[in-house]
């Protein structure tokens, strides 16, 4: 496949009007996008989403969000914004991601010049991938109490510990960590943001089976791993501050109305697949969640013109989380109903990944969980908003 790289390069993106610039990206994407990748069922693995990761890379539109010093796009919020959305529209396939919309802001901000100067080429280049090492066991929505530790000895750090439900961790050969390098402090301090090469010794990858069979998720062990001491970001103990910051950009992007714009847009054509569009209870149904959707679409625009216009968004962040996972779970859980025993298929029904509600509604059910809790969000909500006690 012959791209035409230099017909969607920009010195200035931000330059281009709204509307001018949403007219390249859709044509971007409808000319370079692998036929084969659009709108698929699972998340996919670095082996399938390569083509597509290198396509992104070739053309420079890897990293939306990074300045162009840094080799990305650099887009002002609302260019970000109409990014996301036409990428959400067309159904672009997610590529392994932790390391550019996570990693890579995170480095540009706090890592020393040669952190930058190593680890952002290399992520747009797709010579590294990297996973999320977060989570652990006992520290999942409280993640304030995670217990891997690290210490230090010599130049080297000493890592022992689990982390769990890592995201793609088989497909990386990177691991950006949140460790214990000070025990005694409160639980918030003491945390350290620390960079391991998954192929240390004493590292152990266990993939974690799901009830689709896939193995998105797995459990990374650390049994006295050496880390040089130069693979910390930012200053030592001072990680939970930049975690919190990736955890507010993190429950933006889960917040956003994509998941049940998607499986709404999937429960219209199953509708159409059974020949029930015209039954007043289908209409009833779907004109309801339809409606939550707009309002949810709604409250996700202010929040986006507070982006754009540079402001600094507050707690009220977690609602968009709480409420569109809320609604993507009750429409997964219809459709789901309305296959009755065709929801019992791990194939999409009739080979199309456009009516694949089970893959979504069991996709539902974990996305109250990553990203923060339904309850740690309604908890941010009560103390930060409401003002209760």
């Amino acid at each position: 496949m012959t791209i035409a790289y230099d017909a969607f390069r920009r010195d200035d993106y931000n330059s281009l009007g709204d509307n001018e610039f949403r007219a390249l990206v859709q044509r971007f994407l409808a000319e370079n996008h692998p036929q084969d990748l659009r709108h698929p069922a699972k998340r996919l693995h670095w082996e399938q989403a390569e083509p597509w990761y290198m396509i992104l890379s070739g053309v420079g539109w890897l990293a939306p969000n990074w300045p162009r010093e840094h080799g990305g796009m650099g887009l002002n919020p609302g260019k970000q914004l109409i990014y996301v959305e036409e990428f959400e529209k067309f159904g672009a396939a997610r590529t392994p991601d932790h390391g550019m919309m996570l990693l890579g802001p995170l480095l540009i901000n706090y890592g020393s010049q040669e952190q930058k100067a190593h680890f952002l080429p290399k992520i747009l280049s797709g010579e590294h991938i990297w996973c999320q090492g977060y989570s652990e066991p006992n520290a999942g929505s409280d993640l304030a109490a995670l217990r891997t530790e690290a210490v230090l000895d010599g130049d080297e750090w000493v890592v022992n510990g689990q982390k769990i439900w890592t995201t793609l961790a088989g497909d990386a050969d990177w691991i950006f960590c949140l460790v214990r390098t000070d025990k005694s402090g409160k639980k918030q301090e003491g945390i350290s943001f620390l960079l391991i090469p998954l192929d240390r010794p004493g590292i152990t990858i266990r993939p974690i089976i799901n009830l689709e069979l896939d193995d998105e998720f797995s459990e990374v062990f650390f049994d006295d791993v050496r880390v040089p001491k130069e693979n910390i970001v930012g200053e030592v103990n001072q990680g939970w501050t930049m975690a919190k910051n990736l955890l507010g950009f993190e429950r933006i992007f889960l917040g956003g109305p994509r998941q049940a714009s998607n499986a709404l847009a999937k429960l219209r054509r199953l509708g159409a697949y059974y020949g029930i569009l015209q039954d007043t209870g289908f209409i009833d149904k779907y004109a309801g969640f339809r409606m939550e959707l707009e309002d949810h679409q709604a409250f996700f625009s202010r929040i986006s013109d507070k982006l754009r216009r540079g402001e600094r968004l507050g707690a009220e962040v977690s609602f968009l989380k709480l409420n569109q996972t809320s609604l993507y779970q009750r429409v997964t859980e219809y459709g789901l109903e309305l296959m009755a025993e065709d929801g019992g298929r791990l194939e999409p029904l009739g080979g199309s990944n456009d009516l694949a509600m089970p893959t979504q509604f069991l996709n539902a059910r974990a996305s109250t969980i990553y990203g923060g809790t339904t309850q740690v969000q309604k908890n941010i909500l009560a103390k930060a908003v409401l003002d209760l006690p």
